[in-house]
């Protein structure tokens, strides 16, 4: 079964603004959210987790990642919508088939990630969610 369905930024911000069940789920690593930032937990009443897909520093799949999912107070089939987001929206489309495979969800993929994909000026954060100036902080 697919998940639900690929959100820009802004709409994923919309849906967690809107939603008060909604759960953002950042799945980049420990040292993505700490060098790069992550999005602010409070624009979101608190419903966000940072929930690694690939482990930091082994590059390995999370094996705990469902568990970990379920410590958030998701429950397979309670229907909450889940937006999840990686650097640029490629883990974040993986961590949504598991969680949908799972029973969790609606589970949603962000386009674009936290930062973007790399420009023509070989860097990231020309796109994303912090390009469109959606709330974040550093960690």
């Amino acid at each position: 079964m697919p998940y639900a369905g690929d959100l820009t930024p802004q709409q994923a911000f919309d849906l967690l603004t809107s939603d008060d069940r909604a759960v953002l789920v950042d799945v980049r690593t420990d040292a993505e959210w700490r060098y790069v930032g992550i999005p602010d937990p409070a624009a979101v009443d608190g419903r966000a987790a940072l929930i690694e897909w690939i482990t930091y520093p082994s590059g390995r799949p999370n094996p705990q990642f469902l568990v970990q999912l379920a410590e958030t107070g998701l429950e397979p089939g309670d229907a909450r919508p889940v937006v999840f987001l990686c650097r640029s929206g490629a883990r974040s489309i993986a961590a949504a088939e598991a969680a949908t495979a799972a029973g969790f969800g609606p589970s949603y993929n962000v386009l674009e990630g936290f930062e973007g994909d790399v420009g023509a000026d070989g860097h990231r954060g020309h796109t994303g969610w912090k390009a469109a100036g959606l709330p974040w902080r550093n960690l």
